[in-house]
């Protein structure tokens, strides 16, 4: 069954992410949510973990059974690590290599077959200041693939780029990544 972890950051955009998680789980994807903690003043756990039924990761200490650590075995298994919505911050970590929370603790840790896509959600001028430019070019250099984000109205009253792509089109294209996975190594 394929395998993805769908990271969830702090955006309006972040309730869009439970039906990401449904139309993958439709599609025989097992799916395990990571909220930052940003994203949880958004939304809880519980709609990702009634849709996916699978344990949600909310704090880089947080356990499950057995005694590797959740963040890290979650690494080991993924084919994918989906982040939708992705915040300006939460790319800025990716690309600098930080790791001060479960996500981005299984960003450094996944595994080198596994594939990450990342759909951004923020106001135009943080997409397009020059440093999230530079963080959005230096993980594309990395293999990692970006969709949108899009333009129309956002949440922060500006029209312009920065929407979220549509939730079908990120479960498509995330099914089509973790459908060209090699098995696990």
């Amino acid at each position: 069954m394929p395998f993805v972890i769908l990271g969830v950051t702090g955006s309006i955009a972040a309730y869009k992410a439970v039906d990401v998680a449904s139309h993958l789980v439709k599609r025989g994807v097992e799916v395990h949510a990571v909220l930052t903690s940003d994203a949880q003043r958004f939304i809880t756990s519980l709609p990702f973990k009634t849709v996916s039924r699978n344990p949600v990761i909310c704090d880089l200490y947080d356990e499950e059974e057995g005694w590797k650590p959740a963040h890290v075995r979650l690494a080991d298994d993924a084919d994918l690590l989906l982040i939708a919505p992705a915040t300006a911050n939460c790319i800025a970590k990716l690309a600098h290599g930080l790791s001060d929370d479960a996500l981005s603790c299984i960003a450094l840790a996944l595994r080198p077959l596994a594939r990450i896509l990342i759909a951004p959600a923020m106001n135009g001028k943080m997409w397009h200041h020059p440093a999230t430019q530079q963080n959005v070019r230096t993980l594309q250099s990395r293999g990692v693939e970006f969709m949108g984000p899009e333009e129309g109205l956002l949440a922060c009253g500006y029209e312009g780029l920065g929407r979220l792509c549509g939730v079908e089109q990120i479960a498509n294209r995330a099914f089509e990544l973790v459908s060209q996975c090699p098995s696990h190594s």
